[in-house]
């Protein structure tokens, strides 16, 4: 039993007399790494090495924040060096002002109308996961996801012991779950009912949109409306790539559904990271359902404290209008960009390419060029300069046929990674001859 806990290091020091070395708990060692970090990482060594990279692997916006926001910000951190104020600890479910500004957003945006005691700023919407997921769900519980879907959610869920159940997706379906997948997913074990239901809308890796209906039908399901199993499934609507939409139809909320707030099922998370752009101050916001907002609120003093205070502000200063200007600026940037690759993309091989009515991502089949896009995207790299990542993170199953490419750059990086794929197809795109 001793020796399933520690582990005696005679090689690091050359002694045999080294003290025991505590181990990793099996808890952390189950969570596999981000693999986009990787490429990353390579893409990074390439620069370093002066070789140019088109980068289209990361889901972070290649702008900050607008002056005005940055302006809030430094007022602040100047009362602070004047000593009218500390920028200390707020209370945990965030400042007044934020959460009454994220409330106005929704009655605004949406024509909903929500209690600021039922908003939660938190440590970005990661940790807005981390503190739903604790608070709904027990060990042993069944959550249903998308796959592909973003890895974090089945990451986390496993290391707490919540047992994930892919609900497989693809085209026919525009990527997401339907309430007959639902419903197939929750027959796998009759004994014991899907808990809850994690859907993003707009999404990634795909950044394909539900509309209101789709949306709609999978609250009904959570809510009890065609679940054949007993009792209701939390719904947990991840909404971090609203305003970042393409269609003529803006993406909607779960808050919207009917009787949503009646229901009490809609768990909304959604950040200041993607369309904000302040994805270095690491402040997100959820909405509440009633029956979690004691547990989350009492996990958040105990976990996080609060979000970060100066974070707060900038977020509060992010909702003024000036600033969605230069925000929605930035959507007609994705926007074209998005253009250039549903077009290009095709020439170079790509022919299987997500409709991307939102977010910033496209998901391509490559099956037809590769057994392993782990393999393809690494030989991409290194012939053409565009990092890109493959799909095995979003899909343990299935994500070795698939990449996905991230258009929140620049619109020269767009055009740039086309041409250079196209140019140096014959180098890449080695394997047609072995899978044909």
């Amino acid at each position: 039993r001793a020796g399933a806990l520690f582990t005696m290091s005679d090689a690091s020091h050359g002694a045999s007399s080294d003290l025991a070395r505590a181990a990793a708990s099996l808890r952390a060692s189950r969570v596999p790494a981000f693999r986009v970090m990787e490429v990353m990482k390579a893409a990074h060594d390439r620069e370093r090495a002066g070789g140019r990279v088109l980068h289209m692997e990361v889901g972070q916006p290649s702008v900050g924040p607008p002056p005005s926001v940055l302006e809030k910000a430094k007022a602040s951190l100047d009362a602070c060096a004047r000593g009218e104020t500390t920028l200390g600890y707020t209370v945990a479910d965030g400042t007044d002002e934020l959460r009454a500004r994220v409330a106005t957003h929704y009655r605004e945006r949406y024509d909903v109308s929500v209690d600021p005691e039922s908003v939660m700023i938190t440590t970005g919407s990661s940790a807005a996961f981390v503190l739903a997921f604790i608070a709904a769900f027990d060990a042993g519980d069944r959550v249903a996801i998308a796959a592909p879907g973003y890895p974090c959610y089945r990451n986390i869920l496993e290391a707490l012991g919540v047992c994930v159940v892919p609900v497989p997706v693809d085209a026919s379906t525009n990527f997401q779950p339907t309430p007959s997948l639902l419903e197939r997913a929750d027959a796998l074990d009759p004994t014991k009912p899907i808990k809850g239901v994690i859907v993003a809308s707009p999404s990634n890796p795909t950044g394909t949109v539900l509309s209101r209906d789709e949306l709609f039908a999978l609250h009904d399901w959570c809510a009890g409306k065609g679940k054949t199993s007993p009792g209701k499934a939390w719904f947990v609507s991840d909404e971090i790539y609203h305003q970042i939409e393409y269609g003529d139809e803006r993406a909607a909320t779960a808050l919207e559904a009917p009787n949503a707030l009646e229901e009490d099922v809609a768990l909304v998370i959604n950040s200041f990271s993607k369309y904000h752009c302040l994805t270095g101050w690491r402040v997100g916001w959820c909405i509440v359902p009633s029956g979690l907002k004691q547990p989350m609120t009492a996990l958040q003093q105990n976990l996080f404290i609060n979000a970060p205070h100066i974070s707060q502000i900038a977020a509060a200063a992010s909702f003024d209008d000036d600033v969605a200007k230069i925000l929605d600026a930035h959507v007609e940037r994705y926007k074209r960009n998005r253009a250039v690759l549903l077009e290009g993309l095709p020439r170079a091989g790509f022919e299987k390419l997500s409709s991307a009515g939102g977010a910033y991502y496209i998901y391509a089949d490559v099956s037809h060029l590769t057994k392993d896009s782990v393999v393809l995207c690494k030989r991409i790299l290194e012939t053409a300069g565009v990092a890109i990542v493959p799909g095995s993170d979003f899909d343990r199953e299935r994500g070795s046929r698939f990449v996905r490419f991230s258009f929140c750059g620049s619109l020269e990086t767009a055009r740039g990674a086309v041409e250079a794929l196209v140019a140096t197809r014959h180098k890449w795109d080695v394997e047609r001859d072995a899978l044909e």
